[in-house]
């Protein structure tokens, strides 16, 4: 499948590695290309620059924004919800319309510091905002209650977990319920329409909360049942 991940950051290079690795044609898509290539200081997390990751994995594409949307068949934000909207208009309504979306984006808001509150929640969420600037785009709500590393790698802890998608299109969710299979989640729950990413977007203060007391971002929630 041709898939364009929206985000250079860590979410945007481990899903892309991923996905290349499982057989896809990736492109990454950034506002600047060749700005993003030019950087060379680690960014705001310490992390190293896009360019080091992208040296090695040559078989992925950068471009823009939109050449990246136009060219794909399944398109994922993994931009800071923060940024979403934007980068989604840059992407361009006509570019999404009619393709799967993949929102993996919360709604942090980090102006009054570290813990951040979310800058939406109880009667609305930044998925159900996604689905409403683009109606033609087929917005599936996913992989935002758990770290980068999880999302693709989820056997890495050792002990089956639980991931949640939301959307409007039932066929949508199918599409991206066989990625979250072949990343290696065994337990995908479908909490229903778009509105019940208001419930997912909600955990992140919980997630927030336990990464600060167990030490570790290297967890996930299970549903027991």
């Amino acid at each position: 499948m041709k898939i364009a991940v929206l985000g250079t950051g860590m979410v945007g290079q481990a899903l892309a590695g991923r996905l290349n690795e499982l057989g896809h044609e990736v492109v990454v898509g950034t506002r600047d290309p060749q700005a993003t290539l030019a950087r060379t200081e680690p960014d705001g997390m310490g992390n190293p620059p896009f360019k080091a990751w992208h040296g090695q994995h040559p078989g992925v594409g950068l471009a823009t924004f939109a050449d990246a949307a136009a060219a794909s068949e399944l398109v994922i934000n993994a931009t800071g919800g923060a940024a979403t909207l934007s980068v989604l208009e840059q992407a361009g309504p006509d570019n999404l319309a009619g393709k799967v979306l993949v929102d993996i984006s919360n709604p942090l808001d980090f102006s009054g510091g570290f813990p951040p509150t979310l800058f939406v929640k109880d009667t609305d969420s930044l998925g159900e905002q996604v689905q409403r600037a683009f109606p033609d785009t087929k917005v599936v709500k996913t992989l935002n209650t758990l770290n980068a590393n999880l999302m693709v790698r989820p056997k890495d802890l050792g002990a089956d977990s639980t991931v949640f998608v939301s959307g409007d299109d039932p066929v949508a969710k199918a599409t991206v319920s066989e990625l979250l299979t072949n990343f290696g989640h065994s337990d995908v729950i479908d909490l229903g329409d778009i509105s019940t990413a208001r419930g997912t977007e909600m955990l992140l203060p919980v997630w927030l909360r336990l990464m600060g007391a167990l030490g570790t971002p290297m967890f996930n929630f299970k549903i027991v049942r």
